[in-house]
């Protein structure tokens, strides 16, 4: 996920020579934060989607409190630093939202804060650390690359298989596409086809369905 202002990739590399944050591991396994020389405020964000989902029945749910403040992030000084990916990922079946955690360990202990520091998207700090961010009603913002999401109304078929192309593309489920067993595949075809013929909701759904067709590209000759 990208945030910043910013619409392609040559406006994000125009923005790197007036920040300071994660240039270092960009392009690493690590999540990437950036910030204005000048007034060291947040300017870009780029997160990535962990590689295994948290086993359905454990039914990954952040407290109620604390409650997700609106805020925004400035670093108390000008200096490069990394942060760790998320690790596990959860979506409920409609796609109310998606949580992402450094692991299911953070959910035993209280948090500190949930810092909003764009529409929907919250970091999760824990004893004084990013430990997780969580994005509310992600469907809404599914596109392709830097283009700006479609303000167009979502539709509840493309909740549905947002849901079932996260758990898609996600260990055990990935797993299971890769070693080609039947019953993954038929969920994999099934949700292909249902987004081929969706007829509402177009752009989030041919989305989607680009995500869900390289799967079948790479692994059906694997």
């Amino acid at each position: 996920m990208i945030l910043g202002e910013f619409t392609d990739r040559a406006g994000f590399e125009r923005l790197l020579p007036r920040t300071f944050g994660s240039q270092e591991w960009l392009g690493s396994e690590n999540d990437d934060l950036l910030f204005d020389n000048g007034s060291r405020e947040l300017v870009g964000v780029g997160l990535h989607l962990p590689a295994a989902s948290a086993p359905p029945h454990v039914g990954v749910r952040l407290p109620a409190e604390p409650r997700p403040v609106r805020s925004g992030l400035r670093a108390q000084e000008v200096r490069d630093f990394s942060l760790a990916q998320t690790t596990v990922l959860y979506c409920d079946p409609v796609a109310t939202e998606l949580t992402c955690l450094r692991g299911l360990a953070v959910l035993d202990d209280s948090l500190d804060a949930r810092l909003g520091i764009a529409p929907g998207l919250a970091l999760v700090v824990q004893v004084g650390e990013v430990v997780g961010w969580s994005l509310t009603d992600p469907v809404q913002y599914l596109t392709t690359g830097y283009a700006v999401a479609d303000p167009a109304p979502t539709a509840p078929s493309t909740r549905l298989r947002l849901a079932e192309c996260l758990a898609l593309i996600a260990r055990p489920l990935v797993d299971a596409v890769m070693d080609k067993e039947p019953d993954a595949w038929h969920r994999l075809r099934t949700t292909e086809r249902a987004l081929r013929e969706q007829r509402e909701d177009l752009n989030r759904a041919a989305a989607l369905h680009r995500l869900v067709t390289r799967l079948i590209e790479d692994y059906e000759n694997w």
